[in-house]
């Protein structure tokens, strides 16, 4: 009887172990709500404070590492870069690895990328056809200036076309979203003859010594001349003055012609969710109201899609046709090269024209590598119907985040569309204060748990979740598990 107790103990012991053993490159947490695919099954696990979760399973091992170390690469960062770079967490992770929607640090650990190298990832982390576009590119050749001719720029510029409403069907292509915007307030100011550009507060429109100006976040902004752009109110549903009124905040723009400019203007530029702003959905139907007001006054519409476009917003390819209007510009990148330095601007013929008077030129913009590449992206997103696939997953995750919502007082909101997400947290829901502290604790405990999101608002109290276009439901339930888990134990 004896000798079988001790084979019990043993076999039980033997099992324990075994649960607790588990790959490098998975992730586990006790976990109060566990769930394997829906939020049905937090209830039963809830009984369990310390019920095993791993990382969804994924078929795919990293490759030794025998690179220089975090630290050594931090210490090389810090002698001679630039002291105005920075980077997320405590620790600084060393990221050298990534397939499809996860990432690998130095010592194999896989962690669920929910914020897809700030919403550039769409397609997912090394896809294989893009890989291989590129690659088969860059045999033949690396590059060559738009003052020669090659297939690969016009059949990139004619697919992108081709996803474009009304007569945006002229392509300029460049190397950012910066790059982009920039070129857009130029079209902007020459077609019209007009200077005055008007922006949304809590906007972000890059970083370069103009389009800084458009940028309405002090967190970004040196204190450098920025002249003839004016920031009218943001028209947020969650913090915003007039609440979900697209009228009065419209109403604002008009106010903002008739009293800060000559009553003419050159145009008017908006993303239609905010990124760094804290994925902050325009209140709706405001910019058709706006942009007959702008119209009115001389000026453009200029459509920032640099993290709405391609499909993301799940409902839409682009995210102004949530507010069911037609740019006269629209500007993009990130997501169309899934991590090629690329951008573009697609505009009318008639403003295109405008260009035309001087010239134009980009020496890197449309190259063969990266226009082989970005129409590699357009085909992939097509083929594996990433918008659908945005819009049930996205929907999935936004449900279960508000079920979060319902349970935590510190969730203060959850919006957004498709895989284009924020998560605010407060310490009052009334009041609405920013949870600053509380925020950057959690977003220390989710990286331990395994889940890299991003910060976005004025306040860095919004957790940005937009990963990878190829994000799953489970994926979206071991985010949301761990999410619930970190907050319980705050």
């Amino acid at each position: 009887m004896a000798m079988l107790h001790r084979r019990i103990l043993r076999r039980t012991v033997e099992e324990a172990k075994a649960k607790l053993n588990f790959n490098r490159n998975r992730t586990l947490f006790p976990c109060s709500s566990f769930s394997t695919v829906t939020s049905s099954s937090s209830a039963a696990a809830a009984a369990s404070d310390e019920a095993p979760r791993q990382l969804p399973v994924f078929d795919y091992q990293p490759k030794p590492y025998n690179g220089p170390s975090a630290d050594e690469t931090l210490e090389k960062r810090k002698k001679f870069l630039g002291p105005s770079l920075f980077y997320y967490y405590q620790k600084p992770l060393n990221i050298v690895e990534g397939k499809m929607q996860y990432l690998f640090d130095e010592n194999g650990r896989r962690y669920l990328d929910a914020f897809a190298g700030i919403v550039t990832v769409s397609c997912g982390h090394c896809h294989p056809e893009v890989l291989n576009a590129i690659m088969e590119q860059s045999k033949l050749l690396q590059h060559a200036p738009t003052v020669y001719l090659h297939h690969a720029i016009a059949d990139f510029a004619e697919a992108l076309a081709s996803k474009m409403p009304g007569n945006l069907k002229v392509v300029y292509f460049v190397n950012s979203g910066s790059e982009a915007n920039e070129l857009a307030m130029l079209m902007a100011r020459l077609y019209t003859g007009n200077l005055g550009m008007i922006s949304l507060r809590n906007a972000y429109h890059g970083g370069s010594s103009n389009t800084i100006g458009l940028t309405a976040l002090n967190t970004w902004k040196y204190p450098i001349p920025e002249g003839e752009i004016h920031h009218v109110v943001n028209p947020d549903p969650f913090h915003g003055v007039f609440g979900s009124d697209a009228t009065r905040y419209a109403k604002d723009v008009q106010d903002h012609i008739d009293y800060g400019t000559s009553g003419k203007v050159a145009g008017f530029i908006a993303e239609t969710i905010q990124g760094v702003g804290g994925a902050v959905e325009l209140a709706p139907g405001y910019l058709k109201q706006v942009y007959d007001i702008v119209h009115k006054a001389g000026g453009v519409c200029i459509a920032d899609e640099v993290q709405t476009g391609f499909g993301r917003t799940g409902s839409h390819y682009w995210g102004f046709e949530t507010q069911g209007v037609i740019p006269d510009i629209v500007t993009m990148a990130k997501g169309i090269g899934n991590g090629l330095p690329l951008g573009a601007v697609v505009t009318t013929p008639e403003i295109a024209n405008a260009m035309a008077q001087k010239l134009q030129f980009n020496t890197f913009g449309g190259n063969p590598v990266c226009s082989a590449g970005g129409l590699a992206v357009l085909q992939v997103l097509d083929k594996e119907k990433r918008q659908a696939h945005c819009a049930d997953v996205g929907s999935h995750l936004i449900g279960r985040l508000r079920s979060l919502q319902d349970r935590h007082d510190i969730i203060g909101d959850v919006r957004g569309r498709g895989l284009m997400v924020g998560v605010e947290l407060v310490t009052d829901r009334k009041e609405k204060t920013p949870a600053k502290a509380e925020t950057a604790i959690l977003f220390e405990k989710m990286r331990e748990l395994g889940v890299l999101l991003g910060k976005g608002g004025l306040h860095g109290n919004v957790f940005r979740i937009k990963p990878p276009m190829c994000f799953t439901k489970d994926d979206a339930d071991f985010l949301v598990d761990a999410l619930d888990y970190a907050v319980s134990k705050l």
